[in-house]
């Protein structure tokens, strides 16, 4: 047995590079089931997202040809970016937006004209030969895009027709088995579609067009999500009535709750297209639910409504697709990397096709993480992951506690879960311990609980962050004078708050989060630019509010070190953002850094981009911290350090 080598926390030689975390990753999203084969989409190292097919004889070929993106721009984030049906796939490309068609192996062909509109969230309406499709018009100059559901012919002409229109969004087109019928949701500003939607049922018309409208569920408090028709013509959907997102079914005009639970049935829909459930046949609906922030996958019968949960090896499920006797979905744990997986349900054979890395490092090196909970404010409780600081080849000096990093997740309406993450190996197993914070705010526990952050962000997930350091510190679990504090978009605002607003952290690092909530409330995209009328409250009559949790305007609290990571074609977050807290906090005289990267978007696509930001932030880090990195890393310009 090698014998550890004892070197403080920090300081530890890890096999883990961010060549390893970025360079060698793939992103796996995106599922769709065609003629019995699996579909799924591919984000490469480059940035670019391919269609991947499952062949026949269980080979794995690329779709979509090299100069493709297939990526669509609606609400910018994206989803339902393709379609795969009839032997074809229909997708949104990256760089004009236009939808193509192709048979695969055959080159693509433009289906859409180059007219500043964007699509998403496609069905194939084959008695219509059409497409139905979410279209967002960005034809409008300075004023905001608009959105509505239209038909577009296959015909190649670009002819499109208008469905429905008038409100702010729409998602979810989904058309009956029969073809006579479609389903959608809709909603209006200041609404997320997880504050409140409205689901709506309408007949064709013999011209195509839509007849008398119904309302289903929903509504301004009611958050109605994934409608799905089942093979025998009925409509199912998710919705958290209960404040609990579970299962209904429409019929004659009931609606019926199917397996009421205490657990999550959908995720908060940031991109289009996500799909917690399926039908493997009319009687067989196969679904994924998270319950104490572990996610379970069931068959629920649709006659007996008998409830059975499937015994799989995993933490972490999503993107549930189905077919006669299979359902597909990724899935992962703390010890396995996210993994494109299929249930065999005649024999109960659990097959894995593909995951998002291969792993190759020993995986004695894994940091084991565990579920924490702990007091916060208001005599609440709230919940997180912990990693330890792990290396096999090394120890810490006796009595030295190690380093802590807070990771605020993005959203904030979101969720961070345990699974494999060599973005959290990379710390611990240099001698960092990890906690992953589930704040107030974050979804899989609830409406109440993600209802603790209306009016009050940049409060709760703040403190939370701040009252999860502390718990780790007083378990003995890490250095209190040696916090640090991380997180993108909606979690670097966290991060800002928490350096401006507590004295608890050392460092933090932002990447491309909201130093001013006024410029943010001004200078942002349709989809978001009412968020924060529940989050902070309405603009401009409750300003001062927005004054007073925008951390650039408190500089006077903030007294530790900070880095910034910024993407310059960032449409959610502007780059001028973290242009003016790199500034101000540099006028202020404490150690800043600002990284900008050409071509980066709202989150970092490109592999060199974002080890070079990983590399930035351990640097960082040990420079503040005063320790020594066992490997070279390419400095970083840091202001005002001594």
């Amino acid at each position: 047995m090698t014998q550890r080598r004892t070197a403080p926390y920090g300081s530890w030689k890890s096999v883990i590079s961010a060549e390893d975390v970025y360079g060698k990753f793939i992103g796996i999203e995106a599922i769709q089931m065609s003629g019995g084969q699996v579909f799924w989409l591919e984000s490469r190292p480059d940035g670019r997202s391919v269609i991947v097919q499952r062949l026949e004889d269980g080979s794995i070929a690329d779709v979509t040809p090299p100069q493709y993106n297939v990526r669509t721009r609606v609400h910018e984030y994206g989803g339902g970016e393709y379609l795969a049906a009839d032997g074809k796939v229909f997708f949104s490309n990256f760089e004009d937006q236009r939808l193509y068609h192709q048979v695969p192996g055959s080159p693509p062909s433009a289906l859409t004209n180059q007219n500043g509109m964007r699509y998403a969230d496609m069905v194939l309406d084959t008695p219509r030969k059409r497409l139905i499709a979410v279209r967002e018009d960005h034809n409008l100059n300075d004023a905001q895009p608009i959105n509505c559901l239209v038909g577009i012919n296959l015909d190649g002409s670009g002819r499109e027709q208008v469905l429905v229109a008038g409100n702010d969004f729409y998602s979810n087109p989904r058309l009956s088995p029969d073809g006579r019928q479609l389903a959608w949701l809709t909603w209006n500003h200041p609404n997320m579609p997880w504050d409140g939607t409205e689901l709506w049922v309408c007949d064709f018309t013999a011209a195509g067009l839509l007849g008398t409208k119904t309302r289903i569920a929903g509504g301004m408090t009611e958050s109605v999500l994934q409608p799905e028709w089942s093979p025998d013509g009925r409509l199912y959907f998710v919705s958290d009535r209960t404040g609990w997102w579970n299962l209904y079914r429409w019929e004659n005009g009931m609606v019926t709750a199917l397996h009421p639970l205490e657990a999550e049935f959908a995720d908060p829909p940031w991109v289009f297209g996500m799909s917690g459930y399926a039908f493997e046949s009319a009687e067989g609906l196969i679904c994924s639910y998270i319950e104490y922030q572990q996610y379970h996958l069931a068959r629920l019968d649709t006659g007996s409504l008998a409830f059975k949960e499937f015994t799989l090896p995993y933490s972490v499920i999503f993107e549930v697709h189905a077919c006669a006797g299979r359902v597909y979905f990724t899935a992962g744990s703390g010890s396995q990397p996210l993994t494109l997986a299929c249930l065999h349900l005649q024999n109960g054979r659990l097959e894995e096709i593909r995951s998002v890395r291969e792993i190759r490092t020993d995986p004695s090196i894994f940091s084991q993480g565990r579920t924490v909970e702990f007091p916060t404010a208001g005599g609440l409780t709230a919940y997180g992951f912990f990693y330890p600081p792990h290396n096999p080849a090394f120890s810490a000096p006796a009595g030295e506690k190690p380093p802590l990093l807070v990771f605020s997740h993005g959203g904030p309406t979101g969720y961070t879960s345990m699974i494999l993450r060599y973005g959290i190996q990379y710390w611990t197993s240099r001698g960092f311990a990890v906690l992953d914070v589930n704040y107030g705010g974050s979804s899989g526990f609830g409406r109440p609980y993600r209802e603790r952050l209306k009016g009050q962000w940049g409060v709760v997930d703040v403190a939370d962050c701040v009252n999860g350091a502390d718990y780790l510190v007083r378990q003995g679990l890490a250095d209190g004078e040696r916090l640090a504090i991380s997180g993108g978009s909606a979690g670097g605002y966290t991060t800002l708050c928490a350096l401006t607003f507590y004295d608890r952290f050392k460092a933090g690092a932002s990447y491309y989060g909201i130093g001013d909530l006024e410029t943010f409330a001004k200078d942002t995209h349709k989809f978001e630019s009412h968020y924060m009328d529940s989050l902070v409250g309405a603009y401009p009559a409750e300003r001062e509010v927005y004054l007073r949790r925008s951390p650039i305007r408190h500089l006077d609290g903030m007294t530790c070190p900070l880095i910034l990571l910024q993407g310059l074609d960032d449409k959610v977050v502007p780059p001028n953002q973290a242009q003016m807290m790199y500034e101000a906090v540099r006028a202020k005289g404490l150690p800043v850094a600002y990284l900008p990267f050409a071509g980066e978007g709202h989150g970092f696509r490109k592999s060199e981009n974002n080890k070079r930001a990983l590399e930035a932030e351990l640097y960082f880090y040990a420079r503040v911290f005063k320790f020594n990195l066992a490997e070279p890393v390419e400095p970083v310009l840091i202001e005002n350090l001594g």
